[in-house]
């Protein structure tokens, strides 16, 4: 991998958002045949308006990492905001979006095991980034990760910009990115539909 190389950076952006839908896709699937708790019981639909609120904290959160990061992550270390706390705040959302669509489901089983399996694939991304910048940026990348955690926020360490330069491009595309998460919602609503009447037989139900 070539040293100073927006293109190389932008691959694994790429990656990383073809990771985490490829991954609801082939989960979805092998949902067809997976039930949860009783369809319209009381800790099924609070699993499921869980969800719903995950997804939206993960969509406002995407945006507001890209509020700082957008388009400049190849150019500079940015180490303000939701990057203060967390190196990587984006995959941190992105996590907790992946567990809102499982909790569509009305599964809290099915909740945790999207937002592992989506965490664990973030982790092969985020090592290839860390390459790619530590090549470009060295001692000063070094640092940084010395100082903020990989993944799981540390709050005690944030600190703010005095200002922040907007992409709206990069705003507008995050959020297309983002609200593609509802889709779960009709998805698993058909799905348990096609369970209610008979026609998908429901082989296991996870709680």
């Amino acid at each position: 991998m070539s040293t100073n190389d927006p293109a190389a950076l932008a691959r694994f952006q790429r990656a990383r958002r073809f990771v985490l839908f490829a991954l609801i896709l082939v989960a979805t699937a092998g949902l067809l045949f997976c039930g949860s708790a009783p369809q319209g019981s009381e800790l099924h639909e609070f699993v499921e308006a869980v969800g719903l609120g995950l997804i939206g904290v993960a969509i406002v959160g995407r945006l507001w990492c890209t509020v700082y990061i957008g388009g400049r992550k190849a150019a500079e270390i940015v180490d303000r905001g939701p990057y203060s706390i967390s190196r990587n705040p984006l995959y941190v959302f992105s996590t907790l979006a992946a567990a809102g669509v499982g909790a569509q489901t009305g599964s809290i089983v099915i909740a945790g095991l999207f937002a592992v399996i989506s965490a664990n694939a973030f982790h092969v991304v985020i090592l290839r980034e860390e390459a790619y910048l530590k090549a470009n940026f060295g001692a000063a990348f070094t640092a940084y990760m010395q100082r903020v955690p990989r993944f799981l926020p540390r709050f005690s360490l944030y600190r703010d910009a005095e200002t922040v330069t907007l992409r709206p491009d990069r705003l507008y595309r995050t959020l297309g990115d983002g609200l593609v998460f509802f889709v779960a919602v009709p998805v698993f609503e058909t799905i348990e539909a096609l369970q209610a009447s008979g026609s998908l037989p429901v082989l296991l139900r996870l709680p």
